[in-house]
């Protein structure tokens, strides 16, 4: 199988090892439309077969996401066989038995140098309760495991947001807040690049570049996050042996529809502001 070379244009390589999750948050970005999730997931062997021939830097980590990773059947067999030369973030809301998780992998297998926690834990008040974990967290950041907590600042829960966040830092846990990305009362939130890129009053006819590599659950590879939540066509598959990255512009129709994950200014691996994950040519 050939090796995928990640380009120095890539800012980050998204791992959705499955769409399904165990919360159902009101102002989920992956239903920012209708949400066409394609069914089904490949076994843990595939996922490490085709990620074990990702060729990447120190400072760009594959990121296991989803959805909630950790519902993938085959979770610690992924954790434990990805090669060492890559290095690993991971993206949960934590909602799972962390005993089982701290006894089938080692803090050393998701720790980093970074300027953020290599397990990046999402807290969502309208289908959690804080306190459990809070208690989660501070017990795997005992255990030596690099943890933090993200909060999204929608404007029905940013109080609570932000008392949370002021209660977790009193503990010594790293609590870091996002933008919220959407609709909420007719008002659209988030800074983006591109006026009219989310706005979904029409398409336009565009071309694009990603700076990510974007993986869907059942291997198919992305132009965008668009193109995932909405089941249009793949790319390309990470069980393709042939599959390499190309780094260019590709005809988009969907412009007007694009998801917020890909339009919005955002900070880069280094947390820099200012980075969009794509590039549009009108």
């Amino acid at each position: 199988m050939k090796p995928i070379i990640i380009p120095e244009s890539h800012n980050y390589i998204a791992v959705f090892l499955t769409l399904a999750c165990n919360l159902r948050c009101s102002y989920c970005i992956n239903r920012f439309e209708a949400g066409n999730f394609k069914k089904g997931h490949i076994s843990g062997e595939e996922w490490v077969k085709g990620l074990n021939r990702i060729v990447s830097r120190p400072d760009l980590p594959v990121s296991l996401q989803g959805g909630e990773p950790s519902l993938h059947p085959d979770i610690f067999y992924i954790l434990n066989n990805i090669k060492p030369e890559l290095n690993i973030d991971l993206l949960t809301n934590l909602q799972f038995d962390i005993d089982a998780f701290m006894s089938n992998v080692s803090p050393d297998r998701i720790k980093r140098d970074a300027p953020y926690a290599s397990i990046r834990v999402s807290y969502h008040p309208e289908t959690m309760q804080l306190q459990p974990l809070v208690d989660k967290v501070l017990k795997m950041m005992k255990a030596g495991y690099s943890i933090g907590i993200w909060g999204v600042m929608h404007p029905k829960q940013e109080a609570e947001i932000l008392r949370a966040q002021e209660y977790c830092k009193s503990l010594g846990i790293d609590f870091r807040t996002k933008e919220f990305l959407g609709e909420y009362e007719g008002k659209q939130y988030g800074t983006y690049r591109y006026e009219g890129s989310c706005d979904k009053k029409g398409r336009k006819n565009v071309m694009c570049k990603t700076t990510e590599l974007i993986i869907g659950p059942t291997g198919g590879i992305y132009r965008c996050h668009s193109d995932l939540y909405e089941g249009r066509q793949p790319i390309g598959n990470i069980t393709d042996p042939e599959f390499e990255i190309e780094d260019k512009f590709r005809p988009c129709a969907d412009f007007g529809h694009c998801n917020p994950c890909d339009v919005k200014l955002k900070t880069n691996r280094f947390q820099i502001f200012g980075h969009t994950s794509v590039e549009v040519e009108f």
